[in-house]
């Protein structure tokens, strides 16, 4: 085997890798917010979820595709952990139409004859001026450089009969009986771990058994470590993710790892059953019977033929990996509570008191098109305002704290909460500006506007909770302090403050959920707070000229009034900033 040739099979795999990709993600912007749509309606029973996956996987041609898709849906707050388990179990059996693609295509006829001119068609819809004709280009260029990447592979692999040591090498491992089994198994697991696709690997396995280099069994085995090993981008994406996503990622280990388990358990009869199958569906010799041997025979033009034993072998394999997957499936469907309490069993939310201050759904980067990223941004914002309505806890524990060292501790708390809220604003903003880059709709461009609006008020109530603490530590050194009465108004205030939290965390719940913002309540929270500012300002002036004050203690207590007056006036902003950009898009 030349040099030339390795490159040629190393570059045809990369074409068939490359070509993958570019499916999945036309897939995936052709589909845009609609997607999303989908995967919520499809998904309310765990049947529908299977469904779901086994569509989208069957289009896409890639379980991991789908899985790391699933699992950023997950960390996005999109889909709940029982919904991702139901789409990864139909995502396993659609990924199983690539091995029937190229049992039925990719070994009788030449696939490339047709893939050539599908990507002059991807190439005239890629100069279109309509972004939807774009995207269906990706898709239908990558089918084809999918099908080419695999013609490839199967003209440039070595011709092992003119190297009868390296054949001798490959075969000297299937003599081992059981143990044989588990060393193709691992063979299986590291070629995936390697090349990060399953299909392409079944692709590889495929090949491999049509030459006739590996025996069925031994192929069976390699299929059962290709479902092991695929695990491992979903695991990979989810690493950077929040527990949820690190959840669903491992529930995609569970699954598979059971499946191969009982499949290894019951491996002769398990063979047997798709020997049977496949021989009485299709009316060809058993692949999975006594002294079946693959005939590799070539025609007089000195090309290859495809031989009786080489289909029955590829129909074989294929209908492993469709029945491993779909017993695997009718077995685990009725279990996923059981698999949910093991991966929450496995990955704990963190005890720590404190709030880990980090991006929660954004954290493994943008979604693939923008409109899911627009969703996963609000969510996002949605915990960003949940952390700074916790600031708001603080700033009343100071205000009423009168241990000097207590006051200090909550004082810290203020001033980290304003760094926290500095930080998680840049980064939400770096999010959305990565986002802006790509081709965006107008209503997407509305909505980023929208949400760049809704963080700088939201780290705005970062700062007034600082500057509070600032206020009360001059108080403080001065040796003044607030009266029973004076932190009874105070105290008053800051539930109003806190209410209007509530409106506005609800507004921006319902722009999530794609409702109508109402913002009548946040208007009423806003006027309550206003009306409450201007009572106790008239009340404490009153006192002031009345001599029944100390001066200064008054204005360290209406400087308070009117910073808390203030996050009040963010918060409204954060609605009208809502309801605006629902009016626009709508």
């Amino acid at each position: 085997m030349g040099i030339l040739q390795i490159f040629t099979l190393l570059g045809a795999l990369g074409m068939f890798l490359y070509g993958m990709n570019m499916m999945s993600s036309g897939l995936q912007k052709a589909a845009g917010d609609r997607l999303r749509g989908f995967l919520s309606a499809m998904t309310s029973s765990p049947f529908k979820g299977v469904f779901t996956g086994l569509g989208i996987t069957s289009v896409i041609q890639s379980s991991s595709a789908t899985t790391v898709m699933v699992v950023s849906f997950v960390n996005a707050g999109l889909l709940t952990l029982a919904q991702a388990i139901s789409v990864i179990m139909g995502a396993n059996i659609g990924t199983t139409v690539t091995a029937w693609l190229v049992a039925w295509l990719g070994f009788k006829a030449d696939i490339s004859i047709l893939a050539v001119p599908l990507m002059a068609v991807g190439f005239i819809l890629s100069i279109s001026k309509k972004n939807q004709r774009r995207n269906i280009s990706e898709l239908v260029i990558g089918f084809s450089l999918l099908f080419l990447g695999l013609s490839l592979m199967k003209n440039s692999v070595p011709d092992l009969s003119k190297t009868p040591e390296v054949l001798s090498f490959i075969t000297s491992w299937q003599g081992y009986g059981f143990g044989s089994v588990i060393i193709f198994l691992i063979f299986g697991t590291i070629l995936t771990l390697v090349l990060q696709s399953s299909s392409a690997t079944m692709a590889l396995t495929l090949i491999m058994l049509n030459m006739g280099w590996i025996r069925f069994d031994m192929a069976c085995a390699m299929v059962l470590g290709e479902n092991i090993g695929t695990t491992i981008t979903a695991n990979i994406a989810a690493a950077v993710g929040n527990t949820p996503a690190k959840r669903a990622a491992l529930a995609h280990t569970v699954f598979n790892l059971f499946g191969v388990i009982w499949a290894l358990a019951t491996y002769p009869y398990f063979l047997k059953l798709v020997g049977w199958v496949t021989s009485t569906i299709f009316g060809i010799p058993n692949p999975a019977s006594e002294g079946f041997e693959i005939v590799v025979a070539i025609g007089a033009d000195g090309l290859p033929i495809q031989t009786d034993t080489q289909t029955s072998a590829l129909y074989g394999l294929s209908m492993l990996h469709s029945l491993f997957n779909l017993i695997n499936t009718l077995i685990l469907i009725w279990f996923i509570p059981l698999i949910e309490r093991i991966v929450c069993g496995i990955i704990k939310e963190s005890k720590t008191k404190e709030e880990p201050f980090r991006l929660k759904y954004i954290s493994a980067g943008p979604l693939a098109t923008p409109e899911l990223a627009t969703e996963q941004a609000i969510k996002e914002i949605i915990h960003f305002s949940e952390i700074s309505r916790k600031g708001l806890e603080y700033v009343r524990k100071a205000i009423n704290e009168t241990d000097e060292d207590k006051f200090e501790e909550y004082r810290a708390k203020l001033v980290k909460y304003e760094e926290i809220s500095d930080r998680i604003e840049y980064e939400i903003a770096s999010f959305l500006n990565a986002v802006s880059a790509e081709e965006i709709s107008e209503k997407t461009s509305y909505e980023i506007k929208a949400m760049y609006k809704i963080i700088g008020e939201l780290e705005s109530l970062g700062d007034s909770g600082e500057s509070i603490s600032r206020i009360l530590s001059r108080r403080n050194i001065h040796k003044k302090t607030f009266d029973e009465n004076t932190l009874k108004k105070l105290n008053s205030l800051v539930d109003l403050v806190d209410k209007s939290y509530s409106a506005m965390i609800t507004n921006l719940t319902l722009a999530s959920e794609g409702k109508l913002v109402e913002v009548t309540n946040a208007y009423s929270a806003e006027e309550r707070i206003n009306a409450k500012r201007n009572d106790l300002r008239d009340e404490e002036i009153e006192a002031i000229e009345n001599e029944r004050k100390n001066y200064q203690t008054s204005v360290y207590y209406l400087d308070i009034v009117n910073e808390l007056e203030k996050m009040g006036d963010f918060m409204i902003n954060v609605s009208q900033d809502l309801y605006k950009c629902r009016i626009k898009v709508s």
